[in-house]
């Protein structure tokens, strides 16, 4: 989830006259080393959804694409497109883009030392992680729906749909006749993430959309529990109830015990 007011190191990339976004030769090695990583690692652990998704998008390997290039498979799929934004944005902005049918992708790739885990959304994790999903027609209208609502939220109605957003959009598991498959992004664009995530280690839940909202989680290490839908109708269904209903029977109801330690002070 890109929305956030801290400050990031990172400066995303701005468009020439034209619209052409320039990255050095490092940064697209730096991509072609990441996707090609995680397309050995998904396989067998991806969603067929996402599978397909990744298809219809047909990324290069060997650069980081343009925006463009993404956002006309997701126009045709399901209206949706990707919008540039700075490597970090505000929730309103989020909100917005989102109930437009814009995700919002940050124009930056990670450092080489930071190769295997930053906290910062970079345009690998966007687009590798989320992007094939959002040719999903249930997948894109939950979060066209998760936008809108977002947006007309109170700031603490806000803190529990992130929780949503985190173990469906983020981290979510999907179950299907081949066994438990991936359809979150911040696993899909993790190798350890993936690998960890249908291990033996973690807790694995029914999805139930009070319990996701009233879990606490950390952006900072694997998740300790992750939710799982029946099939990504489910996403669907819950475009059709009273989601905020929802929420503030999780917020009268309160915070689950965190299934992990507090995080050390800095």
């Amino acid at each position: 989830m890109s929305a956030t007011k801290k400050p990031s190191k990172y400066v995303a990339r701005e468009p020439d006259a034209s619209g052409f976004i320039e990255y050095t030769e490092l940064e697209h090695q730096t991509w072609q080393q990441l996707i090609e990583r995680q397309l050995q690692v998904i396989p067998g652990r991806a969603c067929d959804e996402y599978l397909h998704g990744l298809e219809l998008l047909d990324l290069p390997r060997d650069r980081i694409p343009q925006l463009e290039e993404v956002s006309a498979v997701l126009r045709r799929e399901t209206g949706w497109e990707c919008a540039r934004v700075p490597a970090l944005i505000g929730f309103e902005t989020f909100f917005r883009l989102l109930s437009e049918r814009k995700f919002p992708v940050a124009t930056f790739i990670r450092t080489p030392e930071e190769f295997d885990y930053l906290q910062e959304p970079d345009i690998f994790h966007e687009i590798f992680g989320h992007c094939a999903m959002l040719t999903n027609p249930a997948f894109a209208n939950f979060t066209q729906n998760y936008g809108e609502l977002g947006l007309n939220a109170s700031p603490k109605e806000r803190a529990y749909l992130a929780r949503l957003y985190w173990f469906t959009v983020e981290f979510g598991l999907l179950n299907t006749k081949d066994g438990l498959r991936i359809y979150g992004g911040g696993i899909l664009s993790s190798p350890k993430e993936t690998l960890y995530a249908l291990s033996d280690e973690p807790v694995r839940a029914e999805f139930d959309v009070v319990d996701a909202l009233r879990t606490p989680y950390r952006i900072d290490i694997v998740q300790p529990i992750y939710y799982v839908l029946r099939d990504l109708e489910n996403l669907q269904q819950l475009t059709e109830i009273d989601l905020m209903a929802r929420v503030r029977e999780a917020m009268a109801a309160g915070l689950y015990e965190p299934m992990f330690p507090p995080k050390e002070a800095a």
